[in-house]
């Protein structure tokens, strides 16, 4: 796809006014609506405004991209919007923005409408076209200024392939920003124009939306004189191990572009020497303390989550040949079926030391992740059969909340032992994050797990499961209610891991026994789907034909227990759509908890129903399809009274 189809020339817009950049998004988005673009620009302008809450798009020289990406749009597509006075975009130079490039880009974007956008940001770049955007009075004058720009780049280009001599010093860079749409590309673009300017032969890694391009290779690293990674988000530096580098914001890619190359070629840059720092994640000087570790928590359950999945699956089919078929010692025992438990057992189990290894890795990287995940496996070592005849690991385990707290441990071990050896040579900082920390590490973890952490995180979890299991009535009513609909609120998201991983943590320390939370959670999370489904079935005009036959598919979806399905349709209309969601999901989770129902597979959906893998299944079937009637009917009245 080329540029200039990319941008919609009907929808631009002369003599814009706003006074300031949110002003500004919420008339662009209003008019998408009126032009009957998108439905509803409530999840669109929030996504929007969530990125710039990030960094903001006014790049500078009169020029903001504001750009998102939504469910809303089926191929992207870019809204030009030119000021005469300027719009208040909090740019990097201070300047207006004259000139506003909204880039609204699909959910799941194809390669061709990304590589696009890629242009687009080039094409601010380049002289002749700010020129011509600045001289343009109508649709027909911004169309033609980017066909010239098109025609005038037409001719392929090798990746980099640019000629380079041992006359010229050499300069690699990398170039990243958190949605990879924009800005990754015109910091590259800037820094190719300056070093021509300088002569200096660059060659630059875009780390964007569709992935790695123009990927720097070791050949490379090693012959430059200096790095620079312009990047808000995490890239690989550890290969610049040695190299004098510069890592620094997206954004002085953009505005500082000659200060950056200058102080490389005059060897103004130290060394960089990776000693396990998470240095190129996004920008977090001015985030709260909460916010970090939330994102540090996020990055474990995230990781945490396939291996559940996989396990819960697993554990679920091994039901098939009997509810005890993996034990030996039973009457229904399957060799088969014991195996398929086992692989299982094995999977699921590793929930704990992925939790804990990956939030140590958010907050220290390697060195983070080794103690985190033998912290994780201290919280139940039974996992690996590790307390067997071992009267020092006979302790009650502390399950999911110790793990959690040896992911924050491992992360803060490491902050310690960098500080205490901070007084090493340089020449021996390679010890740190392979020998040394990895090995005072584990023990500092090992101590405070055993003699610290276990007993009292064992007590809070023991606690918890006692006042879930002497909850009867209304108690009970009431944590069914809350865990089901915390799984439709935002599916997938945040609230519903929460709730999952809960539900996850009280079946991990029930062990066979099953959880009526696990159970309530599961059920909670089919009936999204599933509702929206049966509302489209039963009332096709309240969905549009776009969207319809998706609706239909989200029966299989919701069945097995995929919450995620109905994203797309809650994010066209949340505040009509999730509610309706929300109460039936709550129902359903409400009474699974009154019939008294156990899950004993942290995942499935209908396979762990038809396994075995909860009990008393036609009730369950029965909350099951009462929580999705209920959350079908008020979509169907939400949304027709949207209609009306």
């Amino acid at each position: 796809m080329k540029l200039t189809s990319l941008i919609n020339y009907d929808l631009v817009q002369f003599n814009f006014s706003a006074t300031d950049k949110k002003e500004a998004l919420d008339k662009l988005t209003t008019m998408l609506v009126e032009k009957n673009v998108i439905a509803s620009k409530d999840s669109f302008l929030q996504a929007l405004l969530e990125r710039e809450a990030q960094s903001t798009t006014g790049v500078g020289e009169a020029i903001a991209i504001p750009h998102a990406k939504s469910d809303d749009f089926k191929e992207a597509t870019v809204i030009y919007a030119k000021s005469d006075a300027g719009v208040e975009w909090e740019s990097f130079d201070g300047l207006a923005a004259k000139h506003i490039f909204m880039i609204c880009a699909p959910s799941g974007g194809a390669d061709e409408h990304l590589k696009a956008l890629s242009t687009l940001s080039m094409a601010l770049m380049d002289s002749d076209v700010k020129a011509g955007l600045e001289k343009a009075t109508k649709a027909e004058d911004v169309k033609e200024v980017f066909e010239k720009f098109v025609a005038k780049n037409e001719a392929p280009k090798a990746e980099e392939a640019t000629k380079t001599s041992d006359e010229k010093p050499y300069v690699v860079a990398v170039t990243a920003c958190p949605t990879g749409i924009a800005h990754t590309f015109m910091a590259a673009e800037k820094l190719k124009e300056t070093a021509k300017e300088l002569g200096v032969d660059i060659k630059v890694e875009t780390n964007g939306q569709i992935g790695v391009e123009n990927k720097l290779t070791k050949e490379d690293i090693d012959r430059a004189v200096g790095v620079i990674v312009a990047a808000d988000k995490k890239v690989e530096v550890a290969r610049f191990n040695g190299k004098p580098a510069i890592i620094t914001k997206v954004s002085d890619g953009i505005n500082k572009p000659k200060e950056l190359l200058q102080n490389i070629i005059d060897g103004k840059t130290p060394k960089y020497v990776h000693n396990g720092d998470v240095s190129t994640d996004e920008d977090t000087a001015n985030e709260s303390l909460g916010r970090r570790a939330y994102k540090h928590l996020m990055e474990g359950v995230s990781n945490m989550l396939p291996f559940v999945v996989a396990g819960g699956m697993l554990i679920a089919l091994s039901f098939i040949w009997g509810i005890t078929s993996y034990d030996p010692k039973a009457d229904d025992y399957n060799a088969f079926a014991a195996v398929i438990f086992w692989f299982g057992q094995i999977a699921f189990s590793m929930m704990l030391p992925i939790l804990a290894g990956f939030i140590g890795r958010s907050i220290a990287d390697r060195p983070g992740f080794i103690i985190g995940v033998f912290g994780g496996i201290l919280a139940n070592p039974s996992i690996l059969g590790l307390a067997a005849g071992n009267e020092l690991l006979t302790y009650t385990p502390s399950g999911f909340l110790g793990a959690l707290v040896a992911g924050f441990l491992a992360g803060g071990i490491v902050q310690v032992l960098k500080y205490l050896f901070s007084w090493l040579p340089r020449s021996l900082d390679g010890l740190k994050p392979i020998f040394i920390f990895p090995i005072l590490g584990t023990s500092l973890m090992g101590t405070l797990m055993i003699y610290v952490i276990n007993a009292p995180m064992a007590s809070v979890m023991e606690g918890l499961k006692g006042f879930i299991e002497g909850l009867n009535g209304s108690g009970k009513l009431l944590v069914g209610f809350v865990v089901g609909a915390m799984m439709a609120i935002d599916m997938g998201g945040p609230i519903n891991k929460a709730a999952y991983v809960t539900g996850t943590g009280l079946l991990a320390s029930a062990g066979t026994l099953g959880s009526d939370v696990m159970a309530a959670v599961m059920v909670g999370g089919m009936v999204p789907p599933l509702a929206i489904a049966l509302s489209a079935t039963v009332s096709k005009n309240i969905w549009p034909a776009s969207q319809r036959e998706g609706a239909l598919v989200n029966y299989v979806m919701g069945l097995a227990f995929i919450t995620e399905g109905a994203i797309p349709f809650a994010a066209s209309n949340p505040l009509r759509v999730i509610p309706p969601l929300f109460v039936g999901a709550g129902v359903a989770g409400a009474l699974s908890m009154i019939f008294g129902i156990v899950s004993k597979a942290p995942h499935g959906g209908i396979f762990a129903v038809v396994a075995g893998g909860v009990t008393n299944p036609v009730m369950y079937l029965l909350a099951m399809l009462i929580g999705a009637v209920i959350g079908a009917v008020l979509l169907i009245v939400s949304l027709k009274t949207v209609k009306k």
